[in-house]
């Protein structure tokens, strides 16, 4: 049974990681400085209490912590998973700032109510920026850092310059259309036969929650991760950079510049895997995890 935070599309999931994973959806009331009601944040904890240390799981650009569905459960009693601000199953209606500072300060609050300890940032894609910014100005919240494909060296979101009236409403309904978004989803697999009708669902589903029109424009408007590449060498925690050797998306000269920027970095390439290694190759994605962060976990 899918958690009430879900839209009600999401009782037409079929696969399991994806049905068992919506189940665990909940939402947590965040205070922040940012308003003065709590921010309702959609999250998944570890199914008992986390080990040590703690994973925090960070989606991309326009996703939600559905991405995470064949990953999370490969790392169970260790992981969370949490929509940042703005994003996925978290409002967006609360706050009209969805800048970087307004992510990274409500996502700060989360790990404050919620974990309290120092946490294995994994980030996936945009995820990987959030999670790079997030240490570089909370170094004592954060035990490690996992970059899967991430952005950080990458240009932000190409439609900045659209997001000016009338052009927005083009642009995001340019996005939402079904057809560019399952484009998209072939563009990130090595392997096509991964664009199932479930994970075209998965993809979507958080498109139908209240302002997502808006905040994408509001994030895309404020640059989004642009300013990262010159602090990026500032990294100091123990970073394991993970990528797919086939990545269409970001291209793949970038593993080799977070390995070079991140002094005692270490990189990981999955073979035969585009930019969503973590759902394409799960197991080697976790594998690679359990071996640099979580290294006495049992083998898979």
């Amino acid at each position: 049974m899918t958690a009430p935070v879900l839209p009600a599309a999401a009782t037409a999931l079929s696969e399991p990681t994806s049905v068992n994973l919506a189940a665990r959806v909940r939402v947590a009331p965040i205070r922040t400085a940012l308003t003065d009601v709590p921010i309702p944040t959609a999250y998944v904890a570890p199914g008992k209490d986390a080990g040590e240390p703690p994973l925090l799981l960070i989606p991309g650009f326009d996703s939600s912590l559905l991405e995470f569905r064949r990953l999370l459960p490969l790392l169970e009693h260790h992981a969370w998973a949490m929509d940042l601000l703005g994003f996925g199953f978290s409002d967006r209606t609360l706050i009209p700032d969805l800048s970087p500072g307004a992510i990274k300060l409500h996502l700060h609050s989360f790990w404050q109510q919620q974990i309290q300890r120092p946490v294995v940032l994994v980030g996936a894609s945009m995820g990987g920026a959030a999670a790079i910014d997030f240490a570089l100005t909370y170094p004592e919240a954060v035990a490690g850092l996992v970059l899967i494909d991430a952005a950080g060296f990458a240009a932000g979101p190409a439609m900045g310059n659209l997001m000016v009236p009338p052009l927005d409403s083009w642009a995001t309904a340019f996005l939402r259309s079904p057809r560019v978004r399952r484009s998209i989803s072939r563009q990130a697999y090595f392997d096509k036969t991964f664009v199932t009708a479930d994970a075209e669902l998965c993809a979507a589903l958080h498109l139908q929650c209240p302002g997502w029109k808006e905040a994408l424009i509001a994030f895309t408007k404020s640059g989004g991760y642009n300013f990262l590449t010159s602090k990026i060498s500032n990294v100091a925690c123990p970073t394991l950079v993970i990528w797919g050797e086939q990545d269409r998306i970001l291209g793949t000269k970038d593993a080799r510049r977070f390995e070079r920027a991140i002094p005692g970095s270490k990189l990981v390439w999955i073979a035969n895997c585009g930019h969503v290694p973590h759902l394409e190759k799960p197991q080697e994605t976790a594998a690679a995890i359990r071996e640099a962060i979580l290294p006495e976990s049992p083998p898979l």
